[in-house]
């Protein structure tokens, strides 16, 4: 049976009666052993036998078309085959019109993947892959997004008369931000290991939305999707990357087929720079309209982006200034330059990583221009319904966040610039709020109870680093009355229901939903055996009460018990704004002599419903925290102007933060329930900690030395000469 809910009204809090104490406290993940002993096996480690090496082909120019001579590396050592979309497209195998990398015989962007080679051996395939000699017929392309000749322009809101309202304001602010190019450099590389039996695929790879994988996959190969198995138990980070079937996964499954023999291909970590998504960067004009008050009476926010020709991914920059703060006056501009870079995409919190950074960082010189505390701005400025729709808000504790988050911190010991000096530091604190849409997808997942006291969660749900295996194993424990240590949960595997997948902040809150709901089936059928309404039933260690009767689980069973969970948005996504919240908090010094910044402690008020797990939830906040910590002082590709590749493609060059860069990292989570978004009243919280949390950073550093910088990320060259 399936118990199937659309989220079209507002569902009990069963959570806050069930009792059990599985969920909220701060346990361990139950698969972390595996993973720090080398036990876990994640795509790159897959063996099979007589598996064959594959290695990507890279395109060495920025525009133009190609044609490859597999006759220079036929007579080398260990030497398969050469795969590409011509070669295919003539092949005997049956795949129409397939290609393992991007249709047609044209390069787009410096580094994109036009081949696959398969050998021997990963070393064999690697040189041959250096020595396939490759025939361009080069053309001119837009590499620069400021000079690009094809510039898309649109407006996302144009209400009232923001002209006139930045004309009447009191007070103003009219700055333009500029941030870098970002890559999500997960840990594990992107892998893939393609094995066929007959028809059938089998890939073990490192992908964070299976049941999409899957069709993507199916349509790359011109096949049923029902034919295809994806197995991806264990993924090294996404952020991003791995939403979507990359290149390595349909070579190798291109050559395997070929072949009649499994083969793996992995990126190298210049693969990974090089050949997916990157986020773009932008430049953001925000301009801010006050009264006497320093109420908002208009917000603009416009940016220019980039993306290659044809791409339909837009960076959604204003996502938080549309319902974070008030202002009747508004609007937004969006131009998407048209260059041969890497594709754009999806990278970890889209739209508010790097909106918030320009709008948190002009609300701090709003406040300055007017006199008033930041904290104070940011809270008098809260509306009370969505400023631009109308909708009423559901939970939302901006303020609380705001407000306790200051008194935990200290930021009452805060001075003007340059008023705290130490040596040859500059001291001083900045604040940044965070905000992050929440979103509810639709998810399956079977939870089956044992008369053993045991249970078993399944889905196709992936843990991306973020706490799934322990999180679902709460929710099931909770909702039937075990330990946690009793409930096994299996991820990963596309012949499993169908979960949410891992994106958006929405895991946990969509793939739990349907856990909950499988496990709230259960307790209906145990409530008929006891004798009393599903309400009344209690189940704690293992034992039923209910009706007047208490009775052990295993005298209600006659044999396993199980049943599927079915979630799907409903009327509560369109009724309600929904959105975590958060504050966050720095003190950095800056140095007087090199302009060098270094970040002293941190705190993150965070505010996203029942948190399920203290310890998971708060490692995700370290995260983005960390990242905020990067794109405020670190991250930035760097592009040859000339021909558009990236120039910095490992990280030697492409700098992140590293130990001594991250100071201790407080989290602390305000107590909140939102009954709009699905039946645990949970909202998504990994993405929020990252949102913001740069415009901290760089407030604090104005705070410290007078230094405003305006463009990403604040290395000692933008501040040094200003001081």
């Amino acid at each position: 049976m399936t118990e199937h809910l659309k989220m079209d009204e507002v569902q009990p809090r069963l959570l806050d009666e069930t009792g059990q104490g599985a969920i909220t406290r701060p346990m361990d993940r139950p698969e972390g052993p595996l993973k720090v002993s080398g036990r876990a096996t994640y795509a790159a480690e897959y063996k099979a036998a007589n598996m064959a090496f594959g290695v990507m082909v890279r395109a060495g120019i920025t525009k133009g078309g190609y044609s490859i001579d597999e006759s220079s590396v036929k007579d080398m050592d260990g030497f398969l085959g050469v795969w590409t979309d011509h070669m295919i497209r003539n092949s005997a195998q049956g795949m129409m019109d397939t290609n393992p990398v991007q249709l047609g015989q044209r390069v787009q962007y410096l580094g994109q993947p036009i081949a696959v080679v398969a050998a021997e051996t990963f070393e064999q395939a690697r040189h041959i892959a250096n020595r396939l000699k490759v025939d361009y017929s080069p053309e001119d392309g837009d590499v620069d997004p400021e000079t690009a000749s094809q510039v898309d322009q649109s407006v996302a809101l144009d209400q009232g008369d923001l002209e006139q309202a930045m004309k009447d304001a009191e007070f103003t602010v009219d700055s333009t931000y500029t941030t870098k190019p970002h890559n999500s450099a997960p840990m594990e590389p992107h892998a893939s290991l393609a094995e066929w039996d007959g028809e059938k695929l089998t890939l073990h790879g490192s992908y964070q939305m299976l049941k999409y994988n899957k069709n993507e996959l199916a349509d790359s190969l011109d096949m049923d999707a029902d034919d295809i198995r994806i197995l991806a138990p264990y993924v090294g980070g996404g952020f991003g990357s791995k939403l979507g079937i990359a290149a390595e996964a349909v070579g190798a499954a291109v050559a395997a087929k070929a072949l009649k023999r499994p083969v793996r291909v992995v990126m190298s970590r210049q693969n990974v720079f090089e050949m997916v998504v990157r986020r773009t960067e932008t430049r953001q004009r925000v301009r801010l309209a006050a009264d006497k008050d320093g109420r908002l009476t208009g917000l603009g926010h416009d940016n220019r982006q980039s993306n290659l020709p044809d791409e339909g991914f837009s960076e959604p920059v204003t996502l938080a200034t549309h319902f974070l703060y008030g202002g009747e006056n508004r609007r937004y501009e969006q131009e998407v330059a048209r260059v041969h870079r890497m594709a754009a995409g999806s990278v970890r919190a889209p739209g508010e990583a790097v909106g918030m950074l320009a709008l948190e960082n002009a609300m701090d010189e709003l406040a300055e221009t007017v006199g008033i505390d930041p904290i104070d701005l940011r809270v008098r400025n809260i509306p009370e319904i969505h400023p631009e729709s109308g909708k009423q808000y559901s939970s939302r504790s901006l303020a609380q966040c705001l407000k306790e988050g200051a008194a935990s911190f200290g930021w009452d010991q805060r001075k003007g610039p340059k008023e705290r000096r130490e040596g040859e530091w500059y001291v001083g604190m900045g604040v940044a709020a965070a905000a992050r849409t929440n979103i509810l997808m639709e998810s399956k997942a079977r939870v089956t109870l044992n008369p053993d006291g045991t249970a078993l969660v399944e889905t196709d749900m992936t843990d991306i680093g973020t706490g799934t295996y322990a999180i679902l194993g709460q929710i099931a424990a909770e909702m039937l009355g075990l330990d946690p240590s009793k409930v096994t949960v299996d991820l990963g595997d596309t012949d499993l229901p169908a979960g949410s997948g891992s994106g958006g902040s929405w895991g946990a809150a969509s793939a739990g939903s349907s856990v909950f709901l499988g496990a709230k089936a259960i307790r209906a059928k145990l409530a008929e055996r006891l004798g009393c309404e599903p309400s009344a039933l209690r189940l704690q260690d293992g034992m039923a009460t209910g009706g007047n009767n208490r009775r052990p689980l295993a005298e209600l069973m006659e044999g396993p018990i199980a049943e599927e969970g079915h979630i799907e948005p409903g009327d509560m996504s369109d009724e309600m704004q929904q959105a975590g919240y958060g504050a966050h908090f720095a003190e950095v010094a800056v140095n007087s002599v090199t302009g060098e910044v270094r970040v002293r402690r941190t705190l993150s008020a965070m505010a996203a419903g029942r948190i399920l797990n203290e310890k998971t939830a708060a490692s995700q906040v370290h995260g983005g925290m960390i990242w905020g910590i990067g794109t405020a002082l670190h991250e930035a590709i760097e592009h040859d102007p000339r021909t558009g590749h990236v120039v910095n493609n490992d990280l030697a060059e492409y700098h992140v933060p590293v130990h001594l860069d991250v100071p201790q990292l407080d989290v602390m989570f305000i107590e909140e329930r939102d009954d709009h978004a699905n039946p645990m009243q949970v909202k998504g919280i990994g993405e929020l900690g990252l949102a913001g949390a740069g415009a901290a950073v760089t407030n604090a550093i104005y705070n410290a030395c007078g230094v405003r910088v305006r463009d990403y990320p604040a290395t000692p060259d933008r501040i040094f000469p200003h001081l």
